[in-house]
């Protein structure tokens, strides 16, 4: 059987890796990117959906299929204003979970972070709690949570604190080690094969992978 896949941010770090994977592999016949303008590629298998990503539900028939990939988010320097960094991080998410389920997609994947807790005093990871809270409470059979630490890749727009992060993650990864090792970086197209290979395994649940989890899915 072939699948048909849809992905939310398939111009960014992890949604790009992705994208190329999908094109890639056989059991994926057709793949939709949901995008804010059109991406340089053309393939056989890619459908280009340009959407306003505040009006969804007009796009609703469109959301259908095997699996959706969630791979949305901006930093606060990206979006200063707080009601746009919510709506990017968690509403749009949120929606397109509830789209999904709606629509029969079976499987529902999405990119957190380290230490998401919706009671953390910290408001980046609360609100990423919140997040995981809200899409597991619509009920996808199959919803697959990663939490990375750092990400490590070329991205399209710079953001200089993570390029500094990423070099010394380089050197301190091997340093964290048993129960650490959830904190160390991973590179963007590990975690991106990880989700593709979880897309494959049709069991139901919630299942939630951080770093270490997720570097040893092959």
């Amino acid at each position: 059987m072939a699948y048909k896949a849809i992905i939310a941010g398939a111009s960014g770090l992890i949604g790009s890796n992705l994208l190329t994977i999908l094109l890639q592999q056989q059991q994926y016949s057709e793949v939709v990117v949901l995008v804010r303008k059109a991406l340089p590629i053309r393939h056989p298998k890619l459908v280009q959906l340009i959407i306003n990503f505040d009006d969804l539900d007009k796009y609703a028939n469109a959301i259908n299929g095997h699996a959706l990939f969630s791979c949305l988010g901006t930093t606060r320097s990206q979006t200063p204003d707080t009601d746009e960094y919510r709506k990017i991080d968690h509403d749009y998410p949120v929606k397109l979970a509830q789209l999904a389920k709606n629509g029969g997609v079976k499987h529902f994947h999405f990119i957190s972070a380290i230490g998401a807790d919706r009671s953390s005093a910290n408001s980046y990871l609360k609100l990423k709690g919140e997040v995981e809270h809200d899409i597991e409470m619509i009920g996808i059979p199959v919803l697959h949570i990663y939490r990375p630490a750092i990400l490590n890749g070329e991205r399209n727009t710079s953001r200089p604190a993570e390029k500094i992060f990423n070099f010394i993650f380089d050197i301190v990864n091997p340093l964290l080690i048993g129960g650490l090792k959830k904190y160390q970086s991973i590179k963007a197209p590990v975690l991106a094969w990880a989700m593709y290979k979880k897309s494959l395994d049709d069991t139901e649940g919630t299942f939630i992978h951080t770093t270490d989890k997720i570097k040893q899915i092959k």
